[in-house]
């Protein structure tokens, strides 16, 4: 009986100091390491190829990456975009990240941001604001591409010949650097020069019916054209078409985007004759950036996105691999 007490006396101790221990130990039943980061992204719409591409490409991103993304599509809107990222302030997401509908009218809402204490990275465009006011831009140079547009036009026309351009969104950073690029290029081919210009808005459709009004005004008179999107691109081949001439024979086309099957397609079938890369593949550089920045790593205010020309010597390679993506 005695030895019975001792031992329930000893089984007590021993309950009491693991309820000791279990009360002083971390709860591991909760996720452990670093907090996960919010990111609120406005994309500016889903006027193309590219734009849907890009936007697959960030909300896979985040998710391999491990971020909780807010994404909000603005239709084309600025005022969209502008709602949006009060929208972010509020929720008080770890980052702002957006694709700027148009240079202009961005210092009130980033200030905002700025004074909320929440970085802003720019993506795929460039918004016309101090560089306080954002931590990066991650992106093409549109300029270069228009350069580079106007280089390859200058050898299929042999340096002489009359173009039209379509011209992507009025505003945006793209289709000012792209038609400034080419501009300020063209001026070495003195043979060569720009008869008409209009915009598309990035649109098949639109690109479509202006290359319509184009040729309905003046068919004789064009022997090139110079696409700021290859989707105005395709829309310009099937006007071109229908009016019964030969694209990519009567009328060179250099675009820019280098995204879609379809385009890679036309120049394979002699259709369209180059087209000069804009990488829409930015989430994997976006969210790298971010993870740096919050790690208190320093970036670069611009991060380039490395990208190449196709045209018939090399569009089938490239299109074999987008049939494997």
């Amino acid at each position: 009986m005695k030895d019975f007490k001792w031992y329930t006396l000893f089984l007590i101790i021993l309950c009491l100091n693991l309820i000791m221990v279990s009360c002083g130990r971390p709860d591991t039943s909760k996720t452990s390491g670093a907090k996960k980061l919010t990111v609120g992204f406005s994309q500016v719409g889903a006027e193309s190829v590219w734009r849907i591409t890009n936007t697959i490409s960030i909300k896979k991103a985040a998710e391999e990456a491990g971020i909780n993304l807010i994404f909000k599509d603005a239709q084309q809107k600025q005022e969209n975009q502008i709602t949006a990222i009060r929208s972010f302030i509020a929720q008080k997401v770890d980052f702002i990240a957006f694709s700027p509908v148009v240079d202009n009218g961005w210092d009130v809402v980033l200030m905002e941001a700025k004074d909320a204490g929440i970085p802003v990275i720019l993506v795929d465009r460039k918004a016309n604001v101090e560089q306080s006011l954002y931590v990066t831009l991650i992106g093409s140079d549109f300029y270069e591409e228009g350069v580079n547009a106007c280089k390859r036009m200058a050898k299929l026309l042999n340096e002489t010949g009359n173009i039209v351009e379509i011209q992507g969104n009025t505003g945006s950073d793209p289709a000012i650097k792209r038609k400034k690029g080419f501009q300020d290029q063209l001026v070495n081919y003195p043979n060569m020069k720009i008869v008409k210009s209009e915009t598309g808005d990035f649109f098949r459709q639109r690109g479509k019916e202006v290359m319509a009004y184009f040729l309905k005004d003046d068919a004789k008179k064009i022997d090139a054209a110079f696409i700021h999107n290859d989707d105005m691109a395709l829309g310009a081949i099937e006007a071109i078409d229908e009016y019964g001439l030969r694209p990519g024979k009567d009328i060179k086309i250099v675009s820019v985007d280098a995204v879609s099957q379809d385009i890679f397609n036309a120049i394979l079938e002699g259709k369209s004759n180059v087209t000069v890369e804009c990488s829409p593949n930015l989430g994997p550089q976006l969210f790298e950036t971010i993870k740096k920045i919050a790690s208190g790593e320093k970036v670069e205010k611009w991060i380039k996105t490395n990208e190449g020309i196709f045209d018939m010597e090399n569009a089938k390679e490239k299109l074999e691999l987008l049939k494997q993506q």
